[in-house]
């Protein structure tokens, strides 16, 4: 083991910045780290539009699945933040896994979950395009098309990602708080006027949450949903006392976000009533329900800012997941393992402004090589690369949640058990059984029944996995991580 691959420092010296290798530390406190997150889980899309569909194909218990899900990530989260006291590094699953679990194991889940993030910007970038096509033209009488949208809206993300991350906090402060407010206005205008039906709690059920015949697909819906949490310790070097600050933000974002889906979704379900929603959400314009009671309950003014919303709302998620794969890319550069001109800092805003650039050019590339090809922006540019960023993203929860496991075994460091050994375990096996339920439903995330595509989406990443462990061999086994503010 060199003394260079121990100091992330000491990529600066071989890059054309004079100030490389940090990142711009006391920047985020634990309010603008949340909203990074919660960002990424994209709320108000989440509520328009996985709402319905999982009505569609598992029942009314969308609700309670959405809440043990949060029980699920809020185990996950015990040991996850306890380990953020030990390890503060930009790539965050990078560092857990390879303190956990060695360098071949954390080098894959570096590479894998780079990937994961990298592909969901891109995915998202074709989404946004359609939502934008379709709010323009339903708002303004606008006939834009997507690619023009697309375009637009990913040289915003570029320039965003550019720069200083407080900026990026700013902007997502601004544009996550309009997304959650317009849809508590379509709560409290519900619960004030009432459904045609009194108060259920069927949603919460054991029945309709574990053993209905839709529950796996819910499930996997659910998991999609909460993407991005663990989103929370790549901001550990740029964080305000990381050691407080991650473990809030985390607990503070999975908390919210349970509360909020499970309310959200239960909601909607009450203003149709069970049955109603049921029989909606099997129709043709399903995607639309949300829009519909909001024009019932409230009027068409929530109804037009639902629809320019959705688009903002979008693109906070791809802001927030550009930041984090540009901090994996940072880091993977940092250790060797990319170029390390990634690893370089804007000499002025300290971001990872050469890793922001080629990201921002790969999403480019990819998105128009997409558009020659006429490929669908919505079901095959978006969610082929949507479906595989989830599996990538949960499978490395669940090999984070072994390696806070195998890193306290030994010693616990201060902790309880419950917190560090226990409660991983057990995140864990809910992190597993979601990775079996994505597998088995797969085609409903995909879209495809054929076996080809769906293995090809659900193998890309444990490929890249593959190769990230790989190339730590290559590199004669050296660590491609160290902590640079904390080893310990």
């Amino acid at each position: 083991m060199t003394t260079d691959s121990l100091d992330p420092t000491s990529a600066g010296s071989r890059s054309s910045s004079g100030d490389a290798g940090r990142l711009a530390g006391g920047k985020l406190g634990t309010a603008q780290i949340v909203f990074f997150v919660i960002a990424a889980a994209s709320p108000l899309t989440i509520v328009l539009s996985t709402g319905p569909l999982s009505l569609r194909v598992g029942g009314i218990g969308a609700p309670g699945v959405m809440l043990a899900t949060g029980i699920v990530l809020l185990l996950f989260a015990c040991g996850f933040t306890a380990m953020s006291k030990h390890v503060t590094e930009a790539g965050a699953f990078y560092a857990y896994v390879t303190r956990g679990l060695g360098g071949t194991a954390g080098s894959g889940a570096a590479m894998m979950t780079m990937a994961a993030y990298g592909v969901c910007v891109i995915g998202f970038v074709g989404y946004i395009g359609v939502f934008a096509q379709g709010s323009l033209n339903a708002v303004f009488g606008l006939d834009v098309p997507w690619q023009v949208c697309s375009l637009v809206l990913a040289a915003i993300v570029a320039v965003v990602g550019y720069c200083q991350v407080d900026l990026s906090a700013k902007i997502l402060m601004v544009l996550v708080s309009l997304e959650v407010a317009v849809i508590l206005v379509l709560i409290v205008a519900v619960l004030i006027q009432g459904g045609p039906e009194d108060p259920s709690a069927a949603s919460f059920a054991p029945d309709n949450v574990f053993f209905a015949s839709g529950s796996g697909s819910l499930f996997l819906l659910a998991f999609g949903a909460y993407i991005g949490i663990e989103g929370t310790a790549i901001y550990s070097e740029e964080a305000d006392k990381p050691e407080r600050t991650i473990p809030r933000a985390t607990y503070i974002a999975v908390i919210f976000l349970a509360v909020f889906y499970a309310l959200s979704f239960w909601v909607v379900i009450y203003g149709y009533g069970n049955d109603g929603a049921l029989e909606q959400s099997q129709g043709d314009g399903f995607l639309d329900m949300v829009f519909a009671q909001a024009d019932t309950f409230v009027g068409g003014a929530l109804v037009t800012a639902l629809r320019l919303l959705i688009v903002t709302s979008f693109l906070a998620t791809v802001i927030a997941f550009h930041n984090a794969c540009t901090r994996y890319m940072f880091s993977l550069g940092r250790g060797g393992m990319l170029p390390r001109f990634l690893a370089t800092t804007h000499p002025r805003m300290k971001s990872p402004h050469y890793a922001s650039v080629v990201l921002s050019v790969i999403t480019f590339a990819v998105v128009i090589i997409a558009m020659l090809a006429g490929l669908d922006p919505y079901l095959e540019l978006g969610t082929w690369l949507y479906a595989s960023g989830v599996i990538g993203v949960v499978a490395a929860q669940a090999l984070c949640s072994v390696a806070v496991v195998m890193f306290f075994l030994s010693d616990r460091r201060g902790h309880g058990v419950a917190r560090v050994l226990v409660a991983p375990l057990l995140g864990f096996v809910g992190l597993a059984a979601a990775l079996y339920l994505m597998a088995s439903n797969f085609s409903l995330l995909s879209g495809y029944t054929d076996f080809v595509p769906n293995a090809l989406m659900i193998g890309a990443m444990p490929a890249v996995f593959v190769i990230g462990a790989i190339l730590h061999r290559l590199r004669g086994g050296r660590p491609a991580v160290e902590d640079p503010a904390r080893v310990g």
